[in-house]
């Protein structure tokens, strides 16, 4: 069974938006962290955005704050990441991916460390051109 399905990537000029979607399964949302990460060839995996479905709770990297913004619509069992102010250096492959909060409460916050993570979706292209 697919759990997470990323949509929304594409290619985009600098200083322009786009919106990523993250489609769970029942298994993959409630209660999950469902995170945002990227990857460009030869490079690490980076945690981007997260949140924590029980109480969207959200926790950002530092390279996006005040640019990305994570939400979640819990009826349609969506997290979505909203890209603003794209730079060159946002090109990557964004990938969603989620893992199971136990004892979590309102004060839990998500890790953006990639080997938390259990499921994992296909990912989908961002290409930011200058």
């Amino acid at each position: 069974q697919v759990q997470l399905v990323e949509s929304g990537g594409g290619s985009v000029q600098a200083g322009g938006s786009l919106r990523l979607s993250c489609a769970a399964s029942p298994y993959s949302y409630s209660g999950n962290c469902i995170g945002w990460f990227r990857q460009t060839p030869g490079k690490e995996r980076e945690g981007v955005a997260a949140i924590y479905t029980a109480y969207a709770r959200s926790h950002y990297a530092d390279s996006v704050k005040g640019r990305f913004t994570i939400s979640q619509d819990s009826a349609e069992r969506t997290v979505y990441l909203q890209m603003s102010s794209l730079k060159p250096e946002d090109t990557a492959t964004y990938y969603c991916a989620a893992y199971y909060v136990y004892d979590g409460n309102s004060r839990s916050e998500c890790y953006l460390i990639s080997n938390v993570y259990e499921r994992w979706g296909q990912g989908t292209q961002v290409t930011v051109s200058s």
